[in-house]
């Protein structure tokens, strides 16, 4: 390989080098969306069983969550249904927010 091809694949991978940053961020960020997805579902579970079992289902969804994503999460809680909405950890907060999951999960009340 001649001298001027080496410097040539260097210039080219330096160029290429912004593109497979986006790449992998973009990759980074729908993992940790789908992250997110799967702890809402987890929550909004727990909280449907524990109104089933007469327990408060706002404070166990809550609680069925690691630290990090008690503070962007909301749990609702109307009837039979509980609703939780997740932002996952993001970059920039504006996508965060945007790409925020909803899950929820329905049961009777202990009542019932």
């Amino acid at each position: 390989m001649a001298s001027s091809d080496r410097g040539q694949a260097t210039v080219e991978l330096l160029a290429a080098m912004p593109l497979l940053l986006i790449a992998g961020a973009i990759a980074l960020q729908l993992l940790l969306t789908g992250h997110a997805l799967t702890l809402a579902d987890g929550a909004a579970e727990a909280g449907a069983l524990a109104l089933a079992a007469g327990r408060p289902a706002k404070s166990t969804a809550e609680g069925s969550l690691p630290a990090w994503a008690a503070d962007r999460a909301e749990v609702t809680v109307q009837g039979g249904e509980v609703t939780v909405r997740l932002a996952p950890p993001s970059l920039l907060a504006v996508i965060g927010d945007r790409l925020a999951v909803t899950s929820s999960s329905y049961a009777r009340s202990a009542g019932r």
